[in-house]
Order: C-alpha cells, then structure tokens, then sequence
C-alpha cells in the first residue's frame, strides 16, 4: 500500500498538480490509476460490508434535496453537534444547523445514513467555485479574508481548477461504535472520491484533523500533507492532497 508522503516531497507544487503547469518535463503517470491503488480496498467488501449493515449514501445538491425529506437538516443538525456543541467553532448557526458560505449550488453534500440518524458526511466544492467575494474555504483562508484562520494552509498558491476539489466539513458521527469505525470511514472516503471523480477531478484538497496521517494508513489512502497544521478553537487540522485519478486514464 502507498504509504502517506513525507512533508519534503510535498515540493514543489508541479509535482503536487501537474495539470497546474507545463507538462512538456512530467513522466507518463503508471498504468495503474491512484484511485485504483486506493480502492484495492474493496476487496474486502464482504467483511466491510457487514459492518456497514444498512448504511445508505446520499449525494445531495440543491437539484436534488428535495427528493430526499430531511436529510439535509438532519445532516446540517450533525455537523452542528460536531462542529458547534462538541468542538466549540465560532460558526455559522440557525436554528439548530450549522452552515457557512460555501453551502452553495456549486457544492456537494456527501452523507452516511442509516435508519434515519445521519453517521458521516462531507462536503465537496470545486476549487473553481464562486460565490460574491467568496471561492473556496483553503483559497479564502490564503487570501487573508477568514478571520480565525491562518494564511499558512497551502505550501502554493491555492488553485483554481476544475479537476481540484476541495473536501471539507468531514465527520463521522460520535454514534458510531469503535467497532465499526474504520469501514464508516472508508465507505465515507470512497463515496467522497467517487463524487469528486464524477463531477470531473483528479485531485482532492482535504481540510482534515492533524491525525490524519493514522486513518489514511489504516485506510490504505496514500496523501501528500502540503500545508502547515493549524488550530482552529483548540483542535488542529491539516491541509492534505488526495491523487485520485491519473490525468491519462
């Protein structure tokens, strides 16, 4: 398995994002896709799959909401039960759901469910997204223009690109016995790669928790860390890159 990048080879940003620059001195990518290497951990469905049990993925954006009830409240009421009650972040709130300016049409919300009781989510917004002053939350962030968070998160100049998806607001929910854990998280993982390569990217900028390095080994996801950790009210989080499908496939 691939195993997570060291902080030096996350230099430079060419290696990071070929499709960024010139292409003309960039080796041909393996035969094998990354995302196939990731997903080689599928082959122990069966096992994972009884413990997902009758937990169901939805995809939701602002065409489709309405299909789906009140999932997205009760995913919203989740992530302010997490965020909010539990990690304490000054965020935006409204009766009982937590939210902020990149809930918009340009995202994707990628939610766990099972019986009613929302176990993981996800959010998902292309780096080329725009909503008034506001692109995406590691490009705001670099830019200056969010107060509580550092300018620090990327080693590069943030992207705006297509093929890069930023993935933010991930939770499992604290309901998830230890047990089952581990396949929740990579169910998550999958269907949030799987999303990302269907709306057209090859590369995944992460906000996830400083730990991350643990869970991706564990997962079998190789990631590259490419910005400094930071606090945001007391817990610490790290900006990482996801490679997800060779540009060539």
């Amino acid at each position: 398995m691939d195993r997570p990048l060291r902080y030096e080879q996350a230099y430079p940003a060419s290696q990071l994002l070929p499709d960024l620059e010139p292409a003309n001195d960039i080796p041909a990518g393996p035969k094998v896709s990354a995302r196939q290497k990731m997903f080689a951990l599928k082959r122990g469905m069966s096992e994972r799959q009884s413990k997902l049990g009758s937990i169901r993925a939805t995809t939701l954006n602002f065409r489709n909401m309405h299909e789906h009830g009140t999932l997205l409240a009760k995913y919203l009421e989740t992530r302010k039960a997490i965020f909010i009650d539990r990690l304490k972040w000054q965020i935006g709130e409204v009766d009982g759901m937590e939210f902020d300016q990149y809930d918009t049409p340009a995202c994707r919300w990628v939610i766990l469910h099972e019986f009613g009781e929302v176990i993981g989510g996800v959010r998902l917004l292309p780096t080329s997204a725009r909503c008034g002053m506001y692109t995406y939350m590691l490009r705001d962030a670099q830019k200056g223009i969010l107060p509580g968070m550092p300018t620090d998160v990327l080693f590069f100049e943030a992207p705006v690109n297509p093929k890069v998806w930023e993935a933010s607001r991930f939770f499992i929910a604290d309901s998830v016995p230890s047990a089952r854990r581990m396949a929740v998280q990579h169910e998550l993982f999958y269907q949030m790669t799987v999303n990302a390569e269907e709306g057209g990217a090859s590369r995944i900028l992460g906000i996830v928790p400083s730990i991350w390095a643990r869970w991706s080994r564990r997962l079998g996801v190789g990631a590259a860390p490419v910005g400094a950790k930071f606090a945001i009210e007391g817990s610490y989080s790290q900006s990482v890159l996801f490679n997800i499908k060779n540009d060539s496939d």
